[in-house]
C-alpha cells in the first residue's frame, strides 16, 4: 500500500453526491443524534412514547411467569404474522389488551430457529415485505433473559420483529501534526448500488455480527472485506472503546418498509494507521475512501451525508478525542447520555 499525498485522498470513482446536498439544511450534533436514536423516550416525550407503543405489538418470551420483551412489531407486520399458517410459524398467544405476542415457544434453539426461518422464508417467497428483497443469508442471534441464544434470524428479517441486532464500527485515522487535533480520518462513501443508504458516508469499517461470531472476529473480517486492512494490524492495533446503543425507527433511506423498529448495539473500535497503510476497496460495498480533517468531517456531518448510526459513532469518536466538549457543544451531556441508550430487551449489551 502506498502513502497518501493529498488532504482529500480518494480510492474509487464515484464523485458528485455531496454536490447535491449543498442546499440542505445544516444539522446540529443533536439533530444527528435525533436522526438515529429516534424512538421516543418515555421521560422526555411521554405522549409520543405512549402513542407509538400503543400502535405496536411486543414480541415476548415466556420465562416462567415473566414475559420478557424481545422486540416491537408494527401492527401491519403482526397482521401478516397472524396469517402465516400454523404449520409454518407454530402457535401464537396474543393478548390484544396488552398488545403482546408470544411465539416460537419451543424446547430447543434449533427448533425455534427452524420455525423462525420457515416464517421468514414464507414471507420472502410470497413477497410479503419489500425489506426481504435484501435477503442476506446471514443469521443474527436473538437473546433470552440469561443471554442464551433463543433463536437465530435472517438478517433482513430482524427489523420485522424489532429485535436487537449487534455490529462493529471502527474509525481509522492517521496522525497529522499540521491539522487541527493532530489527526485526519478515513471516511468511505457507500456504493451507489447498495440497497440501504446508497451513496452515504460511513465509518471506516462497519458490519453486522453474525451468530457465533465475536466482535473482534467480525472486525477483522469486515476490515479485510471493506478496506483491505491487514489482519495482523487490526488484531494488534485496533482499540476497543465500548459500545454505542440506540433505538432507530427505519426511514426511506434504510430500504424496505418504513417505521420498523431497530434497536442496535454497536461495538466500537478505533485504529491509528501508519501513513504507509491506506484503506482500499476490496468489495462492492464502497465506492471510495477520503482522508479528511476533523473540520471536513464536521462539514459533511452537518450536511447530513453520513448514514445515521455512523454519524453518532463519529460523535462518540469526537468526544473521546476532545473534539466535542461541554465548552463547544451546548447539548454535550444529552448526546453523551444518548450514545448509550438503555435498551429494555435482553442480551449481552447489558454487560457492556
Amino acid at each position: 500500500m502506498s502513502s497518501p499525498d493529498a488532504t482529500d485522498m480518494r480510492c474509487g470513482s464515484t464523485c458528485g453526491w455531496a454536490a447535491n446536498k449543498e442546499k440542505a439544511i445544516m444539522k446540529s450534533n443533536l439533530d444527528l443524534m435525533n436522526d438515529c436514536d429516534n424512538f421516543p423516550y418515555a421521560d422526555k416525550d411521554p405522549k409520543a412514547h405512549a402513542e407509538l407503543l400503543g400502535s405496536l405489538y411486543t414480541l415476548v418470551w415466556q420465562d416462567g411467569d415473566a414475559e420478557v420483551p424481545l422486540g416491537h412489531m408494527l401492527e401491519s407486520v403482526f397482521n401478516r404474522f397472524a396469517k402465516v399458517p400454523v404449520s409454518i410459524k407454530g402457535e401464537l398467544e396474543v393478548n390484544r389488551a396488552k398488545r403482546t405476542i408470544s411465539a416460537f415457544q419451543l424446547q430447543t434453539e434449533g427448533e425455534r430457529s427452524k420455525v423462525v426461518a420457515a416464517t421468514s422464508d414464507y414471507w420472502r417467497k410470497n413477497k410479503t415485505f419489500e425489506i426481504l428483497s435484501g435477503w442476506r443469508d446471514e443469521l443474527y442471534p436473538v437473546y433470552g433473559p440469561r443471554n442464551e441464544i433463543l433463536f437465530n434470524i435472517e438478517r433482513a428479517a430482524a427489523s420485522l420483529f424489532g429485535v436487537v441486532t449487534y455490529g462493529i464500527h471502527m474509525m481509522a485515522y492517521t496522525k497529522s501534526p499540521e491539522s487541527s487535533h493532530g489527526i485526519k480520518l478515513w471516511i468511505p462513501r457507500r456504493a451507489a448500488t447498495k440497497q440501504t443508504y446508497a451513496g452515504m458516508l460511513d465509518n471506516t469499517v462497519a458490519g453486522g455480527i453474525a451468530s457465533g461470531e465475536d466482535p473482534l472476529e467480525c472486525l477483522v473480517r469486515e476490515a479485510h472485506e471493506e478496506a483491505s486492512l491487514p489482519e495482523d494490524l487490526v488484531k494488534e492495533k485496533a482499540v476497543y472503546t465500548g459500545t454505542v446503543t440506540y433505538c432507530y425507527t427505519r426511514g426511506a433511506n434504510a430500504g424496505g418498509e418504513t417505521g420498523l423498529i431497530q434497536p442496535e448495539c454497536q461495538h466500537v473500535y478505533e485504529l491509528e494507521l501508519p501513513h504507509e497503510v491506506v484503506p482500499s476497496i476490496n468489495d462492492t460495498e464502497v465506492d471510495e475512501f477520503y482522508l479528511w480533517t476533523v473540520e471536513e468531517v464536521q462539514e459533511h456531518l452537518a450536511k447530513g451525508e453520513f448514514k445515521p448510526n455512523c454519524a453518532i459513532v463519529v460523535l462518540d469518536f469526537f468526544i473521546r478525542h476532545g473534539v466535542l466538549t461541554p465548552e463547544n457543544e451546548p447539548n454535550f451531556e444529552e448526546i453523551k447520555r444518548r450514545l448509550h441508550r438503555d435498551l429494555e430487551y435482553p442480551g449481552p449489551h447489558h454487560r457492556s
